[in-house]
């Protein structure tokens, strides 16, 4: 006896029975993968991590604010790194 049901609209949409949702630990704003598992379908929460989680972690370093001098230090830095490749 399947867990719950639901009725695809003529737009290609559903929603996801209250069972369902609380079964996956869903609500609002989460995101749901749709796997392909020989004649079925599985359909699972797609990881817990929001998007302001994952860009506070790769953004949550800030550069230290660098002064002309050091800014001009680093670019004549990069300028004779680059040459001394070529």
């Amino acid at each position: 006896m399947p867990l719950a049901s639901s009725r695809l609209t003529a737009q290609g949409q559903i929603s996801v029975p209250a069972k369902v949702r609380q079964k996956l630990g869903v609500g609002p704003g989460s995101v749901l993968e749709w796997d392909a598992d020989g004649d079925r379908v599985v359909v699972r929460r797609a990881g817990r991590h929001t998007s302001e989680a994952v860009h506070r972690a790769i953004f949550a370093r800030r550069p230290t604010p660098k002064t002309l001098a050091e800014m001009d230090a680093g670019i004549g830095r990069d300028i004779k790194r680059r040459r001394a490749r070529g």
